[in-house]
């Protein structure tokens, strides 16, 4: 179970360094909502590498020959005030503000309700659960939102397989956050 600390390390999985997170580089439509995404697993963080120099690629953003992408390290200091929320289990909570920040206009109010929040934490649905969370959104499982569907959804997702992200979706976040360093990465 995930557990947001003083002193924790956490990783960001990158095409390039990044000492200094910026939001406005940040995508919209992330799980957590538009944030700074980091994980307690640097083995995760070097997984979404892959996905970082694909899409750096195709957007012109990086050379085609580039084979390495970095993992910055950050250390987190909570400060006092900080706002944080962590989904303890991938339950339909967590599934209702996943499929809310993804699709606009889904479950208006878990995303009006986590706006209060400069850090959210929980499982991460990645590339390989969009096939479920998509099915479920077209209302394969049922009702979006209803139990049942839920449950399904849910179900599919294997969420004591799924690991970590956490994201700082604030300036008021980010401050908590200190960076170590870097580590270049090598892929083929």
């Amino acid at each position: 179970m995930l557990r947001l600390s003083d002193n924790m390390l956490l990783y960001h999985g990158s095409y390039c360094e990044v000492k200094v997170p910026d939001l406005s580089k940040c995508a919209n439509f992330k799980d957590f909502g538009k944030g700074f995404y980091l994980t307690s697993s640097k083995e995760q963080a070097e997984e979404f590498i892959n996905i970082s120099l694909k899409k750096a690629k195709a957007q012109g953003v990086i050379d085609e020959e580039q084979s390495y992408g970095v993992i910055s390290v950050f250390r987190y200091h909570p400060s006092r005030g900080i706002a944080e929320y962590v989904y303890r289990e991938a339950d339909a909570d967590w599934l209702h503000c996943v499929v809310g920040h993804r699709k606009a206009n889904t479950f208006p109010a878990v995303v009006e309700n986590m706006k209060k929040y400069d850090v959210i934490a929980g499982k991460i649905a990645n590339d390989a659960t969009n096939i479920t969370i998509l099915t479920y959104l077209i209302g394969a499982y049922g009702t979006v939102g209803s139990e049942e569907a839920d449950r399904l959804c849910i179900g599919r997702l294997i969420p004591d397989r799924l690991k970590d992200q956490i994201c700082f979706r604030t300036v008021k976040g980010l401050q908590c956050l200190s960076f170590e360093g870097s580590e270049r990465i090598w892929k083929s």
